[in-house]
């Protein structure tokens, strides 16, 4: 069975969406929807923003591979973490634009070089509508202050590349869509293993 014939079998037909909640975040739908097999249900459908995320790498005054990174409190855990700069892309936004203005609203730096895209996934596709984009920015410049929205309280880090690889998903690293920005980077390096070294 190719792979054509396996989709045509798996997917399934919508039928109607209707809108449940409107938040100021996501929005909650409804959605009816019918398989290929003729099996009909309603389904629940998060129509979240799409996100974006910025990897930005750097090496410090000692030359150790480092990365600039984000302290926060978040509301959703109850709990403080280290995260890289990330954030909502703005209606009619580009990621890549948005992920640079993150970058320089959280930290007030700017990409010394090229900003290459790492990746674009679905963070939950069980329910979630959106896609986070990943971009890698080696090297960055102190251009000006942060520039933060009215109820963020940010600190800005520099933490060595081995230390966050070797932390991800424990403490004050926990965080999916950062283990998944340690993923595309891991793969990223395979190209260029003088970033980890």
């Amino acid at each position: 069975m190719d792979d054509m014939d396996v989709k045509n079998r798996l997917q399934w037909k919508t039928v109607s969406r209707k809108p449940l909640y409107k938040g100021p975040i996501f929005d909650v739908h409804g959605v009816q929807r019918e398989s290929s097999d003729g099996r009909s249900g309603l389904f629940i459908e998060v129509a979240a923003p799409l996100w974006a995320t910025v990897v930005p790498w750097l090496r410090d005054s000692s030359g150790v591979p480092c990365f600039l990174m984000v302290r926060q409190y978040r509301h959703g855990s109850d709990s403080v973490t280290i995260e890289f700069p990330a954030g909502m892309v703005d209606q009619g936004e580009d990621p890549k634009e948005a992920a640079i203005r993150e970058l320089h609203e959280e930290t007030g730096c700017v990409p010394e070089g090229e900003v290459v895209e790492l990746g674009s996934v679905s963070p939950n596709s069980a329910f979630m509508n959106n896609r986070v984009s990943f971009f890698f920015v080696q090297g960055v410049r102190k251009v000006a202050g942060q520039s933060l929205d009215t109820h963020e309280q940010i600190d800005v880090l520099t933490v060595p590349v081995q230390e966050v690889l070797g932390c991800m998903g424990t403490g004050v690293y926990d965080n999916g869509i950062m283990m998944i920005a340690q993923a595309f980077f891991l793969r990223y390096v395979q190209k260029h293993p003088e970033l980890i070294s």
